[in-house]
């Protein structure tokens, strides 16, 4: 029996780089959604969407030994206008290997940076296509290809493809709209043999599939071409689409305009059920029914990516897209600092597909996301959509700034994350988030007024006079004079707190102080030892400050203070 594999290879790169016209050059089987069919793509003259195609080749001879005979290559055609970067972030997520297509005329461009960004945080194997060589005149071509290539490598080594091969090749010599013959395309082909590999791939686990078109054939029902992301289905199988929560049986499938009876993780298919109107479903997941959860908010570990310039702030909204989701959430980062960062020269978080989050740890509050160069611990964000999203436990999410100017030359992708627990309840700030243990550390000072005895001293301006002390009584404070002691209560009406020092008054705050009691009695006690002179007047210089330092949750509605 021949086996044959499903690789997928996303086609990234900057708008015009010919990313189309190479999956049309490589490709003998095309999908419903290929090669620009959206009439609007036509007639702007630009990829609006994802495409899907399909070549199958002899497997390399080292797959042979895993009774592989065939690969199927499917294409996923990416469109490389900046305003689309959503769609590509949603298209990348299913890819086994990238494809990086680079203008030979224009080299690197700015969507070509943020697409080798997205590159880095998916995928671990990379090929760079030099599109477009026949524009350069044939006298000046290899010398030119010699420069840019080495131009790349030196963009590369910042990367984790360091060493990338470049492939130059011409997918559509002259740039006509019929296909004319290419250039390298053969070299392309054996470039992805060689790095093909058999991916993780298994048929346990629920059913979840990604689909990335959908419409209607008459006579026959509704089809959804997608990405199976985990999991197997069989004809007569139920499915669920969650964000309608409607169930609908599988009539039939297809791979590439073969009948099959079942599918499984990394295929690349068409699903027909009955009775449902495409128009329900433009793109987005269905699964095994119950098997996806609807989140209103979610906790991620998180990374920052470098290429972002701006600060990435607690309190902000940023777009995040979890597959082919995008929508705005508002973010708040902490970190675990029971555990160091791992793995520092790399800002891009390992994949684990069984982590969960501990509750019954303790988290420090953080204004802003961190560098991977500067964190000290692993860092998490609290993330809270405004609408509600369908996604898998442990799936990956890239937060961005996709309002910003898509003409600027910066990058717009700002962090990474990967979701660890996932709050399904539309009630979560009451429910659950009173179980997340954020603190902020804070602190206020006053000074002290005067020493009552030699084991007590009075404080004014540690709190306001309208505080509850009860919050407050028995908490630890330092004097900058060096004694440690607790808050006793209130003295007096006007705001001061009497403070008890176990460990008694120390001479040098006695003595800044001008001793014991009342600022009254002490200028009396300080006159009669001058023999009746005027007080020394350094002596009134000196002040006694007192800290307080304490820890409060975020999340707690009692606001309840701690101190270690």
């Amino acid at each position: 029996m021949v086996s044959t594999l499903n690789f997928n290879v996303g086609v990234l790169g900057h708008v015009d780089s010919g990313k189309t016209s190479l999956s049309k050059a490589l490709s003998s089987v095309a999908s419903t959604a290929a090669f620009d069919k959206n009439p609007q793509s036509k007639q702007r003259g630009i990829t609006l969407d994802l495409g899907f195609s399909s070549f199958t080749v002899e497997a390399p001879d080292f797959l042979h030994s895993e009774s592989i005979h065939h690969v199927q290559y499917t294409l996923v055609d990416c469109p490389g206008h900046a305003s689309l970067i959503r769609t590509i972030i949603g298209g990348a997520q299913i890819i086994d290997l990238m494809l990086l297509v680079v203008d030979a005329v224009k080299g690197m461009q700015t969507q070509t940076a943020e697409c080798l960004v997205i590159g880095e945080i998916v995928c671990e194997k990379l090929l760079v296509v030099l599109n477009k060589v026949d524009l350069i005149p044939e006298s000046k071509r290899q010398n030119h290809i010699e420069k840019l290539t080495k131009k790349l490598g030196k963009t590369l080594e910042r990367t984790r493809f360091i060493d990338c091969q470049v492939i130059p090749v011409a997918a559509n010599q002259g740039g006509g709209e019929d296909q004319c013959d290419s250039i390298g395309i053969d070299d392309l082909i054996e470039a992805m043999k060689k790095h093909t590999y058999r991916p993780a791939r298994s048929g346990s686990g629920p059913f979840i599939f990604s689909v990335d078109h959908c419409f209607s054939i008459r006579g026959q029902g509704t089809v959804m071409t997608g990405t199976v992301l985990s999991g197997k289905l069989s004809v007569n199988d139920s499915i669920e689409v969650p964000v309608l929560q409607e169930s609908k049986k599988v009539k039939s499938m297809q791979m590439f305009r073969k009948p099959v009876t079942s599918i499984m993780q990394g295929d690349r298919a068409g699903v027909c059920v009955t009775q449902f109107d495409p128009k329900l479903l433009e793109r987005g997941l269905v699964c095994h029914p119950g098997a996806l959860p609807t989140l209103y908010a979610a906790i991620a570990r998180v990374r920052k990516i470098p290429y972002y310039s701006a600060a990435v702030e607690t309190k902000a909204k940023f777009h995040i897209t979890i597959g082919h989701s995008t929508i705005m959430a508002k973010l708040t980062f902490f970190k675990d600092l029971t555990v160091a960062s791992k793995d520092l020269k790399s800002w891009v978080l390992p994949k684990k597909t069984d982590e969960s989050f501990d509750y019954s740890k303790k988290y420090l509050y953080a204004d802003n996301l961190e560098s991977h160069l500067n964190a000290t611990h692993e860092q998490y964000v609290l993330l809270e959509f405004e609408k509600p999203v369908t996604c898998r436990h442990n799936c990956l999410a890239i937060g961005s700034r996709l309002d910003s100017d898509i003409n600027a030359n910066k990058c717009r992708l700002a962090f990474q994350a990967r979701i660890v627990e996932s709050l399904t309840d539309k009630d979560y700030r009451v429910k659950f988030l009173p179980k997340l243990k954020i603190y902020k550390e804070k602190s206020k000072e006053g000074v002290i007024d005067r020493i009552q005895d030699d084991f007590t001293v009075i404080c004014r301006g540690l709190l306001k006079k309208e505080s509850d002390i009860t919050t407050f009584q028995g908490l630890k404070v330092t004097l900058s004079t060096g004694e440690a002691g607790t808050i006793e209560g209130t003295f007096g009406q006007s705001g001061k707190i009497k403070i008890r020092i176990p460990g008694g008054v120390s001479e040098k705050c006695s003595s800044y102080l001008g001793g014991k009691g009342t600022k009254k009695q002490r200028g009396k006690d300080t006159s009669e030892s001058n023999n009746g002179k005027a007080a020394d007047s350094g002596t009134e210089k000196n002040v006694v400050n007192l800290f307080l330092h304490f820890k409060r949750y975020m999340f707690d509605s009692n606001k309840k203070i701690m101190q270690t």
